[in-house]
């Protein structure tokens, strides 16, 4: 997770993976994951064979190669090195068919005493830079302060899964059963292709860096592409570390926010009202999530936003979150700045935490 530095000999690096592969051990390590993933706590136990073995892993790793220009002994090394990880294919399956979600019970795991207090310390160790990059992204403190809160904890569940062994895994072992096995396998290879070449470009050892079971990396949780696209140098030390400095995480964050459109001054979310008589619920919820819907013509449908959306000019969309089987499900009007949050994670309820967590640790500050 630091970047740009000086690149050693890689035929030297290459002969030492080589010499690597099969000397591993396995081990486990407990960890909880973060921000919108699965909760339960995962060991990173790794087989018993390396990649090196899988001729379809190798033979990706020629293309790589070829593709990024970058030293063939070194890539199939280094993917050669990566173990199978046996439990994390099965993180990667949805829920049983009719599960139902409940907001309050996930709200619960994110908006809690221990979160807020981390929030309200990280906030005033930070909060200059905090207030450079709302300045630079237009992305308020409160977004970011959300956003690092519900993923890591302010850096402080990072994962435990070394990065190049969780990249293969779903590279060459996604989970034929998932409904959409080979576009998520391609995503996967996109990543392990885009860490490999960030990799090449430093003097760290690629087998070292850990984060979350899916390749996620550091206190944002950034993937390798993310990294690659939006991941900045905001303290201009000359190098990108998303693990220990939180001025380039602040500054990163932001960034990855106005490049997926953020607006700024915008609300992500109005409170809503239905009136029955005219209301077309199933209408609204047809987009799911993204803005569709003038103030307007989500009045005319049934739908009233409260207080300044009436008078919102952007678009807007119904949003749902259900409450479990025994409770309404709550509703709120997003708009495109709500869409924005879900861009980093894809889920209704994550970006309801991003944001009740960064209100809560705001208010917090100012008690």
């Amino acid at each position: 997770m630091r970047f740009f530095l000086p690149t050693p000999s890689r035929a030297a690096a290459a002969a030492a993976l080589l010499a690597a592969c099969c000397a591993w051990s396995t081990g486990a390590v407990a960890q909880k994951s973060s921000g919108g993933r699965a909760t339960a706590a995962v060991n990173p136990v790794r087989g018993s064979t390396p990649y090196a073995t899988r001729e379809d892993a190798m033979q990706f790793a020629d293309e790589v190669a070829a593709r990024r220009g970058l030293d063939r002994e070194w890539v199939r090394a280094t993917i050669g090195s990566a173990r199978f990880l046996p439990n994390v294919p099965r993180l990667m399956l949805p829920g049983p068919v009719g599960t139902v979600k409940n907001w309050q019970t996930y709200r619960s795991r994110f908006i809690d005493p221990v979160r807020i207090a981390a929030g309200v310390r990280f906030w005033r160790a930070n909060a200059d830079t905090l207030a450079r990059a709302q300045q630079v992204y237009g992305v308020p403190p409160e977004i970011i302060v959300g956003i690092i809160g519900v993923e890591t904890i302010y850096g402080r569940n990072m994962g435990s899964f070394r990065v190049i062994d969780a990249l293969a895994t779903l590279s060459f072992d996604f989970p034929q059963g998932h409904p959409r096995a080979a576009e998520r396998e391609a995503f996967f290879r996109g990543e392990l292709e885009s860490f490999l070449s960030t990799e090449s470009r430093t003097a760290d050892d690629p087998l070292t860096p850990l984060g979350s079971y899916a390749g996620a990396m550091g206190m944002p949780q950034f993937m390798p592409s993310s990294i690659a696209k939006y991941a900045v140098d905001f303290d201009g030390d000359g190098r990108i570390d998303l693990v220990n400095n939180p001025a380039d995480v602040i500054g990163s964050v932001a960034s990855y926010f106005k490049a997926f459109g953020w607006q700024p001054g915008m609300p992500a979310i109005f409170p809503v009202h239905f009136e029955e008589a005219r209301l077309q619920k199933a209408l609204l919820l047809a987009p799911d999530i993204l803005p569709t819907f003038s103030a307007d013509s989500f009045v005319a449908a049934g739908a009233v936003p409260e207080g300044d959306g009436i008078r919102h000019k952007g678009l807007l969309a119904l949003v749902e979150l259900q409450n479990g089987a025994d409770a309404p499900p709550t509703y709120v009007a997003g708009t495109r700045n709500f869409y924005v949050i879900t861009r980093y994670n894809w889920s209704s309820y994550y970006a309801m935490s991003v944001l009740d967590l960064g209100q809560e640790v705001k208010a917090a500050m100012e008690q």
